[in-house]
């Protein structure tokens, strides 16, 4: 009796599962940069990071936004959305004897938050110290009223 050669299907490579590899590969490459990833980006868009907390009566906002000025920077409210967007600037030029370093980077980003219905934009509070910016606002009073807890029932 010839002896034939037994695989699992899942050992047996098909077009699909290289596909699948290589959409693996492309997402855990997205926004990585020669040094490693870069956490303030996303896809080459600058994408800061947001930081949500409600406290008692305020819902607090905050982002880090490292090498960003605060000129370059601005909040609005629309339809209870809250924008943060602005623009990252910067450029090194030193030269010595023997060599010239020059590097310019830049880049626009832009976040955008739903926030509860009934937020006064009048009431916005903004500080931005050392890199950090922090958004606060009071809580819409009939927050509170629009939550209603759910019974769950066992099937």
């Amino acid at each position: 009796m010839k002896e034939v050669a037994t695989t699992t299907p899942a050992a047996v490579p098909t077009p699909f599962a290289a596909l699948r590899r290589e959409m693996d590969r492309l997402f855990e490459d997205f926004g990585a940069t020669a040094f490693g990833r870069a956490p303030f980006t996303f896809g080459g868009l600058l994408a800061p990071e947001i930081d949500y907390a409600e406290t008692g009566d305020n819902i607090v906002v905050s982002t880090e936004l490292p090498g960003v000025e605060l000129k370059d920077v601005e909040i609005s409210l629309d339809d209870d959305v809250l924008t943060i967007k602005g623009e990252k600037k910067s450029s090194r030029d030193e030269q010595k004897e023997s060599y010239r370093y020059a590097e310019r980077t830049f880049g626009a980003f832009e976040r955008r938050l739903a926030l509860p219905p009934g937020i006064d934009a009048d009431q916005i509070k903004a500080e931005f110290s050392k890199g950090v910016l922090k958004i606060t606002m009071p809580k819409p009073a009939h927050t509170s009223e629009l939550a209603k807890k759910i019974a769950i029932k066992a099937s």
